[in-house]
């Protein structure tokens, strides 16, 4: 999922000659929803966009407060060009999931931000319509945020996560720490083999 967010001292969207929201300081959200989002994605942004630090405090220190912090609204528009992927000059959005699918998954996440906000604080746009949407930036302050990605491939996501565990469990060994225990190790094997000190011929080596 990716997002355009923008402070504003107001935004609106219009639809034809009907306004259909506007709201008054806070932030404009654009919202480009992926056919491999799921509630994971929801859950992120969600909290990303309701806790970034975009707005002073009362002491006017820059970077300070959140939407919520300052009880702001928030005005929030479904946008699927933004998962555009450019093939030469045209740009192709099989990457953004389809209307029938993303209409509820984006309703689910405001219901969501609503249920952990204050609900008359979020607003949003006419989806699927021809939407105008009019932005008064403040600053300018615009932050591009994605959701992290999703493990393709749930099998090899915990291979991954056991090895970093052994790693995080096990001091790797240093050259000589290891070297000193393949020499005892041969000794065990063979009695009459080398320490494997400098200059021996014998030594293993490793592929």
């Amino acid at each position: 999922m990716k997002a355009i967010i923008q402070r504003v001292t107001k935004a609106s969207v219009t639809v034809g000659e009907e306004q259909i929201s506007s709201i008054g300081r806070g932030l404009c959200v654009l919202l480009g929803i992926s056919v491999e989002d799921t509630q994971k994605d929801v859950d992120y942004m969600v909290r990303k966009i309701l806790n970034l630090r975009l707005f002073e405090d009362e002491n006017g220190r820059a970077w300070s407060r959140s939407v919520m912090d300052n009880e702001l609204e928030v005005l929030c528009v479904s946008q699927f060009t933004l998962q555009c992927i450019l093939k030469g000059n045209k740009p192709d959005y099989h990457s953004a999931m389809p209307a029938e699918l993303s209409q509820p998954f984006y309703n689910n996440m405001l219901e969501q931000m609503r249920e952990t906000y204050k609900p008359h604080l979020i607003k949003d746009g006419k989806f699927g319509a021809k939407m105008q949407v009019h932005i008064q930036n403040d600053g300018p302050v615009t932050i591009q945020l994605e959701s992290p990605a999703a493990p393709t491939d749930p099998k090899q996501l915990s291979k991954q996560e056991k090895q970093q565990q052994r790693k995080e469990k096990t001091r790797p060994k240093g050259p000589s720490e290891s070297s000193r225990e393949k020499a005892m190790q041969r000794s065990k094997a063979d009695p009459n083999a080398s320490s494997g000190a400098e200059g021996d011929v014998s030594s293993e080596r490793e592929p």
